[in-house]
């Protein structure tokens, strides 16, 4: 494997403008990641900071003990016990076979940044997945895109009800999980790998108590080997450790959400749009009774937290009670999880996607007013894989992968069809056209002398012989590229492989197209490449 980098531009503009480091962005987070000793500076500010490590290390380990414990995920457990010990953690839903690329680059990212912190810092720097099982967004996680008749089509498993569960709270159907995985293999070329895989897969299920658990399973195995810790933000364990912090944000609530509000307006006020939805109601805790997640509002007037569009209602000493004695009917919004981690971690950066990093940047204040500052954001790696067989086309085609990345194949496949196309035929086309435009035109006018009434007929018959004109003209188009289906197979195969439904690969790809192909080892080839955090998109050639 070979990595190539380049600047491809951003989709999103916020993300763009802060990995540009441009100081307007910048002054929206607590940290500069063009400051030359920016870890040094925070890792210095963490170690001021007291942790219940003991708490954190039995919870994760009680936790991961079901997926197998390898001696480097046991090593980093003992590790994270010590003071001097930080983190480089991010998170995602607890996708189907990991869902789409970008997890995996983001995992990728969390461990290859921890290791090169720890080599630059001389401290020990370990990795964290934070893994969203309490999100209940099911629609977000139950499919994968799997290619068929050369076009890429959802996937889904139907099995989920619509409900407002916690994803960890979701049980697998084992039955129906395995004519799944049976169907989405069925799509995936058949390899000396893909049994071998498929009875993994199989076990991972019948050993699953939930999604969040299928997923996990798949991750430890895939990078448990890289000392890669794993937390379920849904884990009643997890979440009984939390119980303090919790009461510090019920207290905080109110002060909580007008800081928000305030830098949202900040935000605002240099152009950029907010992204969390916010009003002055907003807790931003969810009450969650094993069935029904609901956010909470607070009513200022009965001065009463409530279930919104429900009956459910709290005094405060009620959910202050609740925090004590049953975190684990709480849950974190997105304003308030990334307090929660902190709270939880001695987090020296976070991984963030670009969607995370705009919301991010609205929270710097309420950060503030629990006396906390945010942690180093790091932009997760944006990778592309080409396979040799798509790097074989392009050459073959002779498109330059940059335009294969940004635009797709479309307008360079039509370069080759104009080439390739009888320019005298078409000319003859244009030509006939132009003059049946203009014939018909003059019979209708004449023949509207005679009889006005006809006028629709006549019109209606202009459009019938264009319509027959341009099919005719159509079919001598399927017949170039017919002629010439080979060249233009390759072009559907660059589009599918570097830019599938028009995106980028990684939205769409999962990670067991290449495993499938490769073998487990693919991961390994991966995690050998020198690949660093910055603003690059990154080009592996295999």
């Amino acid at each position: 494997m070979e990595i190539k980098e380049v600047v491809l531009p951003s989709i999103n503009k916020f993300a763009s403008d802060y990995m540009k480091g441009l100081p307007l962005v910048q002054d929206f987070f607590h940290y500069d990641l063009r400051e030359v000793n920016v870890y040094e500076k925070r890792y210095y500010e963490l170690m001021e900071r007291p942790y219940n490590r003991k708490g954190l290390v039995e919870t994760i380990e009680l936790y991961m003990a079901k997926f197998g414990i390898s001696k480097e995920v046991r090593f980093n457990l003992e590790r994270l016990k010590d003071d001097d010990a930080v983190v480089v953690i991010g998170g995602q839903q607890a996708g189907l076979l990991t869902g789409p690329l970008y997890t995996i680059h983001k995992v990728i990212s969390i461990i290859k940044l921890a290791k090169e912190q720890e080599r630059m810092l001389q401290k020990p720097v370990i990795p964290v997945f934070w893994i969203a099982g309490e999100d209940h967004d099911i629609d977000e996680i139950n499919h994968v895109f799997v290619e068929h008749d050369e076009v890429y089509k959802k996937k889904t498993y139907h099995s989920f009800l619509q409900s407002k569960l916690m994803v960890s709270d979701v049980e697998l159907n084992q039955e129906m999980m395995d004519k799944w995985l049976e169907e989405v293999f069925l799509c995936l070329d058949e390899t000396e790998y893909s049994n071998v895989l498929l009875d993994k897969l199989k076990n991972y299920v019948k050993a699953a108590s939930s999604i969040t658990d299928f997923f996990s399973y798949i991750i430890n195995e895939l990078f448990g080997h890289y000392g890669l810790l794993l937390v379920d933000s849904a884990d009643k364990g997890f979440r009984g450790i939390q119980s303090e912090f919790f009461e510090t944000l019920i207290l905080q609530h109110q002060k909580i959400n007008q800081a928000v509000r305030n830098q949202q307006e900040k935000i605002r006020n240099n152009g950029y749009a907010s992204v969390i939805e916010m009003d002055s109601n907003n807790a931003n805790l969810f009450y969650y009774d094993q069935s029904d997640r609901l956010l909470l509002e607070f009513d200022e007037e009965a001065n009463l937290f409530k279930g919104k569009n429900s009956t459910l209602q709290f005094s405060k000493d009620d959910l202050l009670e609740l925090a004590r004695k049953q975190p684990e009917n709480l849950s974190n919004n997105v304003v308030t999880r990334p307090m929660m981690q902190e709270h939880l971690f001695p987090v020296l950066a976070f991984i963030s996607g670009p969607g995370e990093m705009a919301y991010w940047s609205e929270l710097k204040q309420a950060f503030e007013q629990i006396q906390m500052k945010m942690p180093i954001i790091v932009p997760r790696m944006n990778l592309t894989i080409v396979e040799k067989k798509i790097n074989k086309d392009l050459i073959d085609v002779d498109i330059d992968i940059y335009e294969a990345l940004v635009q797709g194949t479309e307008q360079a496949k039509k370069r080759f069809l104009a080439v390739v196309a009888d320019e005298s035929l078409n000319e003859l086309y244009i030509k006939m056209e132009q003059q049946f435009s203009h014939n018909h035109q003059l019979f209708t006018e004449a023949a509207k002398m005679v009889d006005p009434s006809l006028a629709p007929l006549l019109k209606k018959n202009a459009l019938i012989i264009q319509k027959q004109m341009q099919f005719i003209n159509e079919k001598l188009q399927q017949s170039v590229e017919h002629k010439h289906q080979q060249t233009i197979m390759k072009y559907q195969r660059i589009e599918n492989a570097l830019r599938p439904l028009n995106g980028p690969q990684e939205r769409t790809l999962n990670i067991f197209y290449f495993l499938n192909r490769y073998g487990q080892g693919f991961i390994d080839d991966l995690m050998d490449l020198d690949l660093v955090a910055n603003p690059y998109h990154k080009i592996i050639m295999m």
